[in-house]
């Protein structure tokens, strides 16, 4: 029974304590996208790896707004895209969307979450030649983790999953070329705190840019310094943690709750 495009029924009961609270993680990771303004209606995804099983993971049911999902509505689906659901036409899924996070989650086990936008800043810079530029502090947080990807067509040949691992190797964000934005992370916390400042320095890029000026580069020491600097932040569970607790605070008011 469906109300707007809510799935009513709960699986709190049908599935294990450990993989109840990755999928409220990962509902809440939708409700955060959607608060930042980082949706394409529903042609985008984020993932998250189920414990205990290196082949099997949660995406979105097709369809339904990120500003509503909710915990029951994520479909456990396998890196083969077999639906391991009771009815697998209950909730089908995005082609472009399996190819994509199946191949990074069979070639990283430790990318636990992975959030892929099509933002207009993420898209805009996507289909600029030099790609992020190192311009800002928190362009800089990317330093030394941010791979590139180049476009191929709508991800829905799967022979090109070989070809995203390889590109994205041990990094955890990625710009895939006149597309979108991709991060990984070890928790949902580390792989938004990627996504919120890759996104953002799109947008200040962007900004700067508009202004017609001649844009300042720091020093080459001072950007690998920064970079240093953030990789030390970027091993620090406790500042991801401190970030994600505040985020969640931002969609506890929700009329729907995501825990759901």
């Amino acid at each position: 029974m469906e109300n707007g495009n809510i799935m009513q029924r709960s699986v709190r009961n049908e599935v294990s304590a450990e993989e109840w609270e990755v999928r409220c993680e990962l509902a809440a990771l939708y409700r955060l996208l959607a608060h930042f303004k980082m949706t394409d209606i529903i042609y985008t995804h984020i993932s998250a790896r189920l414990p205990g099983d290196k082949d099997t993971f949660l995406i979105n049911r097709y369809g339904v707004l990120f500003d509503r999902m909710r915990a029951s509505d994520l479909v456990r689906i396998d890196v083969d895209g077999n639906i391991l659901e009771s009815d697998p036409s209950e909730k089908p899924v995005n082609r472009a969307g399996f190819t994509i996070h199946s191949a990074i989650h069979q070639a990283r086990h430790d990318a636990k979450f992975v959030i892929h936008t099509h933002t207009q800043a993420g898209i805009a810079v996507s289909a600029q030649k030099q790609g992020l530029l190192p311009i800002t502090q928190h362009a800089l947080k990317l330093q030394g983790i941010l791979a590139y990807h180049d476009y191929e067509g709508i991800a829905v040949d799967l022979s090109e999953r070989e070809r995203l691992a390889r590109d994205l190797g041990k990094k955890y964000a990625m710009i895939l070329r006149n597309h979108g934005l991709l991060t990984v992370g070890r928790s949902a916390a580390e792989a938004f705190s990627h996504v919120y400042y890759l996104e953002r320095s799109c947008q200040i890029q962007l900004a700067a840019q508009s202004g017609g000026a001649e844009l300042l580069y720091p020093s080459e020491e001072v950007i690998q310094k920064t970079a240093d600097q953030w990789h030390e932040r970027n091993n620090d569970v406790k500042y991801f943690q401190t970030f994600w607790d505040a985020c969640l605070q931002l969609i506890e008011d929700d009329i729907c709750d995501y825990r759901t």
